[in-house]
């Protein structure tokens, strides 16, 4: 029993948070904004060492395995960060 209430509950925090994403995805293709979401330089040093040996396109392949974004905006951040 206590199983399928967490399972209903989860299913319903999925929900919410679908909608929510839709909802802000739709807010911001209706205001023509972009967003990027820059986690903190503090917790990604590794990126930063290789940025500062200016080993971008190693920098782009860590960034994307730790935080699961695409190509492009891995790019765009990494490209972002001051070193």
């Amino acid at each position: 029993m206590f199983s399928n209430n967490a399972d209903n509950e989860n299913y319903s925090l999925r929900q919410r948070v679908a909608r929510l994403e839709r909802t802000v995805e739709f807010l911001l293709a209706q205001l023509h904004l972009d967003y990027v979401d820059k986690p903190d330089d503090a917790a990604l040093p590794g990126i930063m060492d290789l940025l500062r040996r200016g080993n971008k396109i190693e920098a782009i392949k860590v960034y994307r395995e730790q935080t699961g974004v695409g190509l492009k905006e891995a790019k765009d951040y990494i490209e972002s960060l001051d070193v």
